[in-house]
């Protein structure tokens, strides 16, 4: 092959003005043609049709050109009635279109290879195991979700091969604000290749109210999985603050998002087929309406159902207080696990009527945070808050170490907040303030170490300069 034949195929000559512009054909490949008449790219309007004078125009408004002339009566103004189309002459044309349509083409997203592989349906020991990864304690509540998660997605893949039909598994979460409800089901998002959508109920109304209509839960979903209705359809709906649509007590009011909002989910969970708008959160005119079967959707509620032990601590104690079987009235006041001992009674005392609990067959609660296992998730989940700041002060080249005797005077301050895990986030970030804005300005430093001391404002932390002996300051 000749030089100049080599030329000719790499590159591509334009005249403009008298002079000539040599341009790759790779760089050319990262634009994509224009029509002309109705100004689409390529992307959305398909395959386009080159005509003389460097102009593209797209199917669509060639066939609309065709049969504007082929009416017998044919009117050279109907043709500016196209959108775009603003063509007078060729030489006109040269002026507008440019040599080369400016539009960039969409770079496709790197598909990220999910942890567990849904399709090989992993053993609920191994969806545990990665699990304990990032969240620590609440071993019940990982088993509970690891083997409803199982049976769930073999039930989807069984679906037609078996007279014997399956029913689903939904489950209803129940524990004290911070203790990891949502944080749980965020990391069954991320280990899993399957949609999942993750929604509060707050703002969820009666059809006919302003807010959220139920259906707006399964078009969250949708949306999840890119508005493949298939995909969507073997996905996973998370139901936060489930307890805020309980029954309101005591009303004259109409209960447009209390009980009415739990009547209107009872085919919603059972399975059912819902037509929900496609991009949108509710129905107009000017949305496109799609069905979505909900019978393979595995719904998980929870909620922390705040008063709920004493719900529990009345029923446990309505017993006689004499005789011999005689129950003390304070028994349970100081049992840190009373919500494990929840009855479906229980939940319909709060304000959750029987239809929807009994469409909710799996029921486990979450422990509260004690001081041992605020500790164990400081330093011990692979995204540990520790972990971040130590990662922080890694990039100016200082080691960060936190006393043991630290770590439990975090805890102990994070248990009177009263508000599990997100209380440990507001304590670093208040004694981190001080430490993030000192150190960048010497060079010198080499290691920081919190001290118990420090946490509780009696002291300083330990500074220790590169190649010297540590030297305790007071940063208050």
């Amino acid at each position: 092959m000749s030089e100049k034949d080599h030329v000719n195929e790499t590159e591509i000559e334009k005249a403009s003005d008298g002079e000539v512009v040599v341009e790759d054909k790779d760089q050319e490949d990262e634009y994509e043609k224009v029509c002309f008449m109705c100004r689409r790219p390529e992307s959305i309007a398909g395959k386009m049709m080159d005509l003389p004078n460097n102009i593209c125009v797209c199917q669509d408004c060639m066939q609309k050109s065709f049969d504007i002339m082929s009416n017998g009566q044919f009117d050279y103004s109907q043709l500016l009635n196209i959108p775009g189309m603003q063509i007078f002459s060729v030489s006109d044309a040269e002026k507008t279109v440019p040599k080369k349509q400016k539009l960039k083409k969409k770079k496709e997203k790197e598909v990220q290879k999910p942890v567990l592989d849904i399709k090989d349906i992993p053993a609920p020991h191994k969806i545990k195991a990665k699990l304990d990864d990032f969240v620590v304690g609440q071993e019940h509540a990982k088993k509970a979700m690891a083997v409803a998660v199982y049976n769930h997605y073999k039930r989807v893949a069984t679906d037609t091969m078996d007279d014997i039909e399956i029913e689903k598994s939904n489950m209803l979460m129940i524990g004290p604000t911070g203790c990891g409800k949502t944080y749980l089901v965020k990391t069954l998002a991320k280990l899993l290749d399957v949609p999942l959508a993750i929604t509060d109920a707050t703002s969820l109304t009666e059809a006919g109210y302003i807010g959220d209509d139920i259906e707006s839960v399964v078009s969250k979903l949708l949306a999840a999985a890119e508005n493949d209705v298939e995909k969507a359809e073997r996905g996973i709906i998370f139901i936060d603050e489930i307890d805020k649509i309980a029954k309101k007590k005591n009303t004259n009011q109409r209960d447009v998002s209390g009980e009415s909002v739990q009547q209107g989910m009872l085919k919603l969970l059972e399975g059912s087929e819902v037509e929900v708008p496609v991009g949108a959160n509710s129905k107009n005119a000017m949305v496109p309406l799609t069905t979505v079967n909900t019978r393979n959707i595995l719904f998980i509620c929870g909620g922390a159902f705040p008063d709920l032990d004493k719900i529990i601590k009345e029923r446990l104690t309505k017993q006689a207080t004499i005789g011999f079987n005689a129950e003390l009235k304070d028994k349970y006041d100081k049992d840190k696990k009373i919500l494990e001992k929840v009855a479906i009674e229980d939940l319909r005392n709060f304000g959750m009527i029987p239809e929807f609990l009994g469409r909710l067959p799996i029921v486990f609660t979450l422990q509260g945070l004690d001081e041992d296992m605020l500790v164990k998730i400081l330093k011990e989940p692979k995204n540990a808050i520790l972990k971040q700041y130590q990662k922080l002060l890694a990039l100016d080249e200082v080691k960060l170490e936190f006393n043991d005797d630290s770590l439990r005077a975090i805890a102990e301050k994070a248990i009177k907040k009263n508000t599990g895990a997100r209380a440990l986030r507001a304590i670093i970030e208040e004694f981190m303030l001080d430490i993030m804005y000192e150190i960048p300005k010497d060079d010198s430093i080499g290691q920081v170490i919190i001290t118990r001391e420090y946490i509780e404002g009696t002291g300083g932390p330990l500074i220790m300069l590169r190649g010297q002996e540590p030297l305790q300051i007071s940063m208050h």
